[in-house]
């Protein structure tokens, strides 16, 4: 198969090429890999790449022979790196699949690399100092996002129609919306994070995937959810597989619109219109739609308080634990300085301060609860702004404390961490574009606890009436002149 056939198909699509005998999964890792030579030079999206698994995969596997990427944290895989985008972990090898994995090979999956993350997925733009900066295929000097940015620019570039992906703070939502892709946070437990953790950063963390259909995540979604032994949360499971939501109508929702988020930063024009132009589009489905004030059940600076100080304990533990572990300095030789400003703000964090977060996140989940009580839906932008240039996290870092950083974080993505804190569901969808520039824009609609198949069936309505398929960046595998 020549990659310009490749990249024309979703996941589910290439899967149906194999059951049918059409193509075999060496010919799609070929594809694969000739296009990630082709496009990974000029994004810096995939940090590894290895011999795709040679051991057979369960047959009529819904994702069979599929190639497919793995974030560099939150997944291992026996015997690969587990690098975390830190020189603290480099060289790193991890010593069992994680139970994640097991179910990505149990799906048919073929994973042949890792792609790029941020310093221990600490930050929201993609430019760690291990592997180097991960560019946008859409702009090369802007950000691909974070902290699932090479997992992104990947797919966005068509190596892969579809890649793993995680959310502590809207790390999945955030790069699909800066490179026009679909990205589904799960509601909170949905998906295992066993066997080394019961949760992750408090709950805050989940796994998903970015892909550029909808029903490409559905189905994965179905394929990777339900608990394993252990697990502190079980979510009910649905009662249908996604993958059949997502051609189901969702009925006439009520929707709730915030357009300016908590915190201050205004969104800007053309995310504003963005907005103003899904709104409509939702109506002419026969929604309703409305303006709707929304309390995130604190103040901003206790918020962002406790935010910090759940990330930056969890951060100084997970440091101090493969410092020990590799035995190694953790110092400015092994992490970056807004890393290493994260690590000494969460070693002062005491265990009274810590439990007091924790009552502000569950503050946060009622009064989202009560919100979602009385709309169907809460639509917001994903971002205030569209992609931003790269390098704009790192002005003047070395004066930023652990408090200071994830202030400035929040600041810039002030829309999508609330429903980690929640555990709910939220996605980012790109219906629109600059019309300026033609960079994405995505918007987040969020659902109830457990409500993901509310949001893959609007999903699923929205990608029908405003198709984004035919978007394609200017870095492209398909493109004829990179073969």
């Amino acid at each position: 198969m020549r990659v310009t056939e490749y990249v024309n198909y979703d996941a589910v699509g290439l899967a149906k090429l194999v059951t049918e005998g059409e193509v075999t999964p060496a010919e799609l890792q070929t594809a694969a890999r000739e296009a990630a030579q082709a496009v990974n030079p000029q994004i810096n999206a995939i940090v590894e790449t290895w011999p795709a698994d040679d051991e057979p995969h369960p047959g009529g596997a819904p994702l069979a022979g599929v190639p497919f990427l793995v974030k560099d944290i939150g997944v291992t895989i026996a015997g690969r790196r587990a690098e975390l985008g830190s020189r603290l972990a480099a060289g790193s090898i991890a010593r069992a699949d994680s139970s994640l994995m097991v179910r990505f090979r149990r799906a048919g999956l073929m994973t042949f690399g890792r792609t790029a993350t941020p310093e221990m997925a600490y930050s929201i733009t993609t430019e760690p100092e291990l592997y180097g900066t991960t560019r946008n295929p859409w702009n090369l000097k802007r950000s691909a996002g974070g902290s699932s940015g090479g997992a992104a620019a990947a797919v966005a570039a068509g190596v892969v129609p579809i890649a793993h992906a995680t959310d502590a703070a809207g790390s999945l939502r955030i790069p699909a919306a800066y490179n026009g892709l679909f990205g589904l946070k799960p509601t909170r437990g949905r998906v295992s994070m066993g066997p080394d953790f019961d949760e992750l950063f408090s709950g805050l963390a989940v796994h998903g995937s970015v892909s550029r259909t909808v029903r490409d995540s559905a189905a994965l979604l179905d394929q990777i959810r339900g608990p394993e032994p252990g697990d502190p949360y079980v979510t009910q499971q649905p009662s249908r597989p996604y993958a059949e939501e997502v051609t189901r109508h969702p009925g006439s929702l009520r929707i709730g619109v915030l357009t300016q988020a908590w915190g201050g930063r205004r969104t800007t024009t053309p995310v504003a219109d963005a907005l103003s132009h899904t709104a409509r589009l939702l109506e002419s489905l026969g929604h309703r739609v409305e303006e709707a004030e929304v309390g995130l059940g604190a103040d901003w600076e206790e918020y962002v308080l406790a935010n910090a100080r759940l990330f930056t304990a969890h951060l100084a533990a997970m440091i101090d634990e493969l410092a020990t572990a590799l035995d190694r300095p953790v110092d400015s030789s092994t992490l970056e300085p807004v890393t290493l400003a994260g690590y000494h703000y969460g070693q002062r964090v005491g265990g009274a301060q810590f439990v007091t977060a924790l009552t502000i996140r569950n503050r946060v989940a009622r009064s989202l609860a009560q919100y979602f009580a009385t709309y169907d839906i809460l639509l917001t932008p994903t971002l205030p702004e569209p992609p931003v240039p790269l390098g704009t996290y790192d002005e003047s870092v070395e004066a930023l404390d652990g408090l200071g950083w994830i202030a400035r974080v929040f600041d810039r993505s002030p829309f999508t961490m609330p429903f980690n804190m929640a555990g709910t569901p939220a996605m980012s969808v790109p219906v629109a574009a600059d019309a300026g520039t033609g960079l994405p824009i995505g918007m987040q609609f969020a659902a109830g606890f457990g409500l993901e198949s509310r949001l893959f069936r609007l999903a699923g309505q929205l990608e029908q009436a405003s198709p984004w398929s035919h978007r394609i960046p200017p870095v492209w595998a398909g493109n004829p002149t990179n073969h």
